[in-house]
């Protein structure tokens, strides 16, 4: 409990610093977590700002408002228009790379009239090791991470959402839509729709952590925890499910053996493409 008390502390002390800020709230744990902490910390000098478009999944918005008033927190939602930016819809590993300047840049177009000096995204320090290009696009525009400055990981910062009785404090991971399409394969709201139900249809049936990969021509990689595959093989449920995604739009069907595990089309990538190559259109601003 000292340790949690004193991650607490520091973590409401960094955000004091900042005088004022404006969080990237997507209403999963991290952001939940930065967004509890600023209102503590800054009171109505922080704002909530969630980015609204096709690439986010049914229920995730009506959620994300629910916990934003638990918070007490002002919250913002955002149009963002990524769509009309064809080296997003291209998805080349870059993609997140040039969702997140979309989201930062109209975060900050909202933040100036408010006076609100700082920008603060929810990535924690088990982010740092992984490929995220939406990072460098954090740099780019001068977005802070107060949990990574603080050393919190996945695990502080749920006991962090737990000690705090946030209700996302166990919620699975839920990347936005596009990071289930893979690379290279053009990114669009209809094939977003088709996974998006196609993982509330998985749901619905009892699976936990749930993906639809989409692969080229029109092929669903399902990756369910291992304990499910034998469940979701077995008749007559396989076809039911073989029958639902096809409803949905998919031409064949596969559940992937490996079962789920987080960013798994980035092993399709080459060593060399994982280093991102960052756009010279977008100014450095500083942190």
């Amino acid at each position: 409990m000292d340790r949690l008390n004193a991650q607490r502390d520091g973590l409401l002390q960094r955000l004091r610093d900042y005088g004022s800020c404006a969080v990237a709230f997507s209403g999963g744990v991290d952001s939940s977590v930065v967004a509890q902490a600023a209102r503590l910390a800054l009171g109505d000098r922080a704002v909530a700002m969630t980015a609204v478009s096709a690439s986010l999944a049914e229920g995730e918005l009506p959620a994300a408002r629910r916990v934003a008033q638990q918070i007490g927190i002002r919250h913002l939602e955002l149009s963002t228009r990524e769509f009309a930016n064809p080296a997003y819809l291209q998805n080349g590993p870059d993609r997140c790379y040039h969702c997140k300047s979309e989201l930062y840049e109209r975060m900050a177009q909202a933040a100036g009239p408010l006076g609100l000096a700082v920008l603060v995204n929810g990535a924690n320090l088990d982010d740092v090791g992984d490929y995220r290009p939406g990072m460098e696009a954090a740099r780019q525009v001068g977005v802070r991470s107060p949990l990574i400055e603080c050393q919190l990981g996945k695990r502080d910062v749920r006991a962090l959402a737990q000690h705090w009785e946030l209700p996302v404090w166990d919620k699975p991971a839920a990347p936005c839509l596009s990071s289930r399409v893979a690379y290279g394969e053009p990114v669009t709201p209809e094939r977003l729709a088709m996974i998006d139900q196609a993982e509330r249809f998985l749901r619905s049936l009892g699976t936990g952590e749930v993906r639809v990969r989409y692969h080229a021509g029109d092929v669903a990689r399902i990756e369910v925890p291992p304990d499910d595959l034998a469940r979701l093989a077995s008749l007559p449920l396989r076809t039911q499910l073989a029958a639902r995604l096809r409803d949905l739009g998919f031409r064949f069907v596969t559940l992937d053996l490996d079962g789920f595990r987080s960013g798994s089309l980035n092993h399709l990538l080459a060593p060399e493409s994982l280093v991102l190559k960052p756009s010279p259109d977008l100014p450095v601003r500083g942190s």
